[in-house]
């Protein structure tokens, strides 16, 4: 229940795929996303590093990358993503190149008999 003059912050995180923590929080106005994380009462399940932004974890608000210093409004949805562990680009290049370009792209289901491409 959200008390006046305070803003509703959700603060999410997944520490492991498909394994999501989420945060409700109640914090006064003018408060920045350092004061956010410092604020979660389940900080000690956060990595050290989230606050000493070392560039490892990032940050955003519903989606939008931020800094530790960005204002906070109601209803914001803090998020803490975790680094990649492959580069996109290379997973999908790796994965064309074991099933072959027979069996990837958009025209990969054809009917039998059908020409290339249709």
């Amino acid at each position: 229940m959200k008390t006046s003059n305070h803003l509703q912050i959700t603060v999410v995180y997944s520490r492991y795929a498909r394994k999501v923590s989420e945060h409700l929080l109640e914090l006064l106005p003018a408060t920045t996303v350092k004061d956010a994380l410092l604020a979660c009462q389940s900080f000690e399940n956060f990595p050290h590093n989230v606050l000493t932004g070392d560039g490892y974890w990032s940050l955003g608000i519903w989606g939008k990358p931020v800094t530790q210093d960005c204002m906070l409004r109601d209803k914001d949805r803090l998020e803490i993503y975790r680094p990649l562990k492959v580069d996109p680009k290379v997973a999908r290049r790796e994965r064309f190149q074991q099933q072959g370009s027979r069996a990837a792209g958009l025209f990969a289901t054809r009917r039998k008999g059908a020409k290339p491409g249709y």
